[in-house]
């Protein structure tokens, strides 16, 4: 049985077609048929103000009698079957008597004017003609059946609706392919997506329309995405595998050998333990970054507000000085939580060395700029260009694994953005890290 599937594009599509069409050939329709009749009754307007004119200048002329072609016996009015009344010195006469009766009401006014009577079952077209003929002033009514003019008209518009109905039914059937060869494309990119999901394709390559070129480049970033992070979790794997090998091996070794553990080598393997937990720490921190592609936004104020009040808890004794030149309301496309470690690795480094104040300042422009500075004792400038390296630690006596800002510039480069470090005002550490906003 026939199903009719009412979300399906093509039903949508052909549904407005169909309505469109339907009102613009309606709406045609019935211009049609207005503007004929008006057509009508200009041209059978001019023509009877003519007569008028004529039949005045006759009158003029001959002034002691009655226009011949006023008498209904003439032959002009047998030709033209037009009907006239003449009202002059009060006097009034007409082509047929009947039409004295039904237009005298008319002769009050002497402005020339086209009029449409209806009187029984006669529709008549009357122009009105006002004059002065020796000092006197008259008024002609020239008229003319309207009547079968309409019929006639009315002939001729239904015939012009039942061709704009064929009309009508073969741009439908034009939509219907119209359509069907549109969504050919779509068709394609169908099958192209199930080759993608079995494997036989890696990523989409489609001539489409321009407009499904947004859908198929976020398509494959998606794609991109997916193998990025299949990548990062098989080199943390490795990475993993190769940086707890060797520690466990040696805490393994320790604890079957038969030797007693000394207050030395217990401290020994804490350090092993402690560096097992830091390696464990950094890369599971690496994996949860989910990058540009994630789909969600950072609102600016709502989410630093809040780290920044966390900070303030873990240093109690350190002042956190915040200042945002955004809009209350201002977002970026970064995951939350990618956004949260963009921060809070900086800000947790200086609550760490700072001495009592750290100051932070973000700004909102072609894209966004973090600067965090702190009074503690800064770093060399020879040795600046080391911090974002992989476990390199400057001063042991602060806990920590050197890996939170090598994470942080893996945080940036996926994002495209930038961080450096510099010597600040406040003659300690300054992070500058710069995130453009890139159009989706």
């Amino acid at each position: 049985m026939f199903r009719i599937d009412r979300r399906s594009l093509r039903f949508r599509l052909l549904v407005w077609l169909t309505g469109t069409a339907l009102v613009v050939v309606g709406a045609a329709w019935v211009l049609h048929g207005f503007l004929l009749r008006e057509l009508a009754k200009d041209f059978l307007g001019e023509r009877l103000q003519r007569e008028a004119d004529h039949a005045v200048r006759q009158l003029q002329q001959e002034s002691e009698t009655t226009p011949a072609m006023l008498d209904s016996v003439s032959q002009g009015y047998q030709v033209f079957h037009h009907l006239y009344v003449l009202e002059l010195d009060d006097e009034v006469s007409a082509s047929e008597a009947r039409w004295q009766t039904a237009l005298k009401p008319y002769l009050d006014n002497t402005d020339d004017a086209l009029i449409e009577v209806v009187w029984e079952e006669h529709r008549l077209l009357v122009y009105r003609r006002g004059f002065s003929l020796d000092d006197s002033d008259g008024v002609l009514l020239v008229g003319e059946e309207f009547s079968q003019v309409e019929a006639g008209l009315d002939t001729l518009h239904w015939w012009v609706g039942a061709i704009a109905g064929v009309l009508l039914v073969l741009l439908i059937a034009l939509n219907l392919v119209a359509v069907h060869r549109g969504l050919v494309p779509l068709k394609h990119l169908q099958g192209q997506l199930m080759e993608l999901r079995t494997g036989r394709r890696q990523r989409l390559a489609l001539n489409a329309p321009s407009e499904l070129d947004g859908l198929v480049t976020q398509l494959n970033r998606f794609m991109d995405e997916i193998d990025t992070r299949l990548q990062r979790g098989r080199d943390s794997a490795a990475n993993l595998s190769h940086a707890l090998k060797t520690p466990l091996a040696a805490v393994t070794q320790v604890l079957r050998g038969g030797r007693p553990i000394n207050e030395n080598r217990r401290e020994k393997l804490l350090q092993r333990l402690e560096d097992i937990h830091g390696q464990l720490e950094a890369e599971i921190r690496r994996s949860w970054i989910a990058g540009p592609s994630a789909g969600q936004l950072a609102c600016i104020p709502e989410d630093v507000h809040r780290l920044i009040d966390t900070f303030r808890m873990l240093y109690p004794d350190k002042w956190f000085h915040l200042t945002i030149n955004a809009g209350d309301s201002a977002c970026i496309p970064i995951e939350r939580h990618d956004f949260s470690e963009m921060l809070g690795i900086p800000l947790d480094n200086a609550g760490k060395w700072a001495s009592r104040e750290i100051e932070c300042h973000l700004s909102m422009g072609s894209g966004l700029t973090i600067v965090i500075e702190d009074d503690g004792p800064g770093i060399s400038r020879h040795v600046l260009p080391k911090l974002a390296q992989r476990g390199v630690r400057l001063d042991e006596s602060h806990p920590g694994h050197g890996l939170g800002l090598s994470i942080l510039s893996q945080l940036m480069d996926r994002y495209e953005g930038g961080v450096a470090f510099d010597t600040g005002t406040m003659r300690g550490l300054k992070v500058t890290i710069t995130i453009p906003c890139h159009e989706p």
